[in-house]
């Protein structure tokens, strides 16, 4: 499994103890190492299976012995079909896309997967900085997306505008736009056809930035996406602007509802190499714009150490559900409401080494909730000491403060 450490108080550095203090912006640049590589349990061997490889040709059967290319397989599986990707890396200058008329269906999703026990991994690094140079896009329904590794395209690295997918175990790295994101596929498609019902699920973002440094979130689900997507065990961090990002504007107006839940967002806003841009938001979680009300969900996630809120409204006015959530040492506010019905409850905000602003709130929030109003709550007691996170074989997303695991 993987497994990361980020200190509250300390941060571990290559087996250096270094002092944080003071706001984000004043503090050390934290860097991460894996210790171990990820494996988990991909989709069972399936008959028929169309075979992908580094070093597979177009015209080839897509056998284990004789594997094809990733844009023949696509064009040639049929609906509830498999393609396996064998380890390796797969360098591309263009665009992989799954048209919007290669659809799965809801008995049988089309399956992309890692070969079992083995990590492709997708490199675009071919590709100039440029909206229309994506890494993957999933323009089709009902597929499943498992185990595959996507970075250095030149704009989002994963970008999903169909919809009923399941994108699980992914890695989006060092993509010069946000590192997974839904949205619609044209700007002539119609509201009623924008990505719905996605589940994004035990995947990972970190390390993407664009070179104006306001743009390259972790995960986003933002602009143009229906009802129903879902983010559950995902982990977002050390991205330039965002761990997550909802926004909406008045051209488009509203999105769907979002479910963010066992999710983590860290240290977003700063690179692993240090690398900070002003222009970012660099929050943990940004849920809104516009002043345009919609009714996500947020709850047992964390924030923790990002550059400016943990979780903020982000002007969306709505009536949210934000219920068991923990952010600490955020740079400016833990939770930030400046308007809204949204209710809260049983959410906790912890300061160690981070001074802060105190939380805000506008909203229905009971007694249940600790939020930072000068000190510690009692539950703080519990979430000092050293970040960890890992996936467990089953995928889920555990994680332990000062070897202590959070239940939320």
């Amino acid at each position: 499994m993987q497994l990361k450490s980020l200190m509250a108080g300390v941060s571990l550095v290559t087996g250096t103890l270094v002092a944080l203090s003071g706001t984000m912006a004043q503090a050390a640049p934290v860097r991460y190492a894996a210790e171990t590589s990820l494996t988990g349990t991909a989709p069972s061997a399936a008959a028929g299976a169309i075979y992908v490889s580094p070093t597979g040709t177009d015209g080839a059967a897509g056998t284990q012995s004789a594997p094809t290319t990733l844009t023949s397989a696509i064009g040639r599986v049929a609906a509830g079909g498999t393609i396996y990707l064998r380890g390796g890396t797969y360098r591309y200058a263009s665009t992989v896309t799954v048209p919007q008329t290669s659809n799965g269906t809801s008995a049988a999703r089309t399956t992309l997967s890692a070969y079992p026990g083995e990590t492709p991994v997708l490199d675009f690094s071919a590709q100039s900085e440029s909206p229309s140079n994506r890494g993957l896009q999933l323009f089709g329904s009902y597929w499943h997306v498992y185990g595959i590794s996507v970075q250095h395209a030149g704009d989002n690295g994963i970008y999903v505008g169909g919809s009923n997918s399941v994108i699980e175990r992914t890695v989006t790295a060092y993509n010069r736009d946000t590192g997974l994101q839904l949205g619609r596929i044209a700007s002539t498609t119609p509201s009623s056809q924008w990505p719905a019902g996605n589940l994004i699920l035990s995947a990972e973002s970190h390390d993407n930035a664009d070179s104006d440094g306001e743009d390259a979130d972790g995960f986003a689900a933002k602009l143009t996406t229906g009802a129903g997507n879902v983010f559950r065990y995902a982990v977002s961090h050390n991205n330039i602007d965002d761990g997550w990002d909802l926004y909406t504007k008045k051209d488009t107006g509203p999105i769907g509802p979002v479910t963010i839940e066992d999710s983590l967002s860290y240290d977003n806003g700063t690179l692993s190499d240090g690398t900070v841009n002003s222009n970012g938001d660099r929050n943990g979680y940004k849920l809104g714009g516009d002043d345009i009300a919609v009714n996500h969900v947020v709850r047992r996630s964390i924030a923790f150490h990002n550059g400016k809120h943990g979780f903020t409204y982000n002007s969306n006015p709505g009536s949210m559900a934000v219920s068991n959530n923990l952010s600490i040492d955020n740079a400016q506010r833990n939770y930030s409401w400046d308007a809204g019905t949204s209710v809260f409850r049983s959410n906790t905000s912890c300061r160690f080494s981070v001074s802060g602003s105190n939380d805000k709130t506008i909203g229905n929030a009971d007694s249940t909730n600790q939020f930072w109003k000068g000190t510690n709550g009692s539950r703080c007691a519990s979430y000092a000491g050293a970040l960890r996170w890992s996936f467990a074989s089953d995928g889920r997303l555990v994680v332990t403060l000062g070897g202590r695991q959070v239940t939320l």
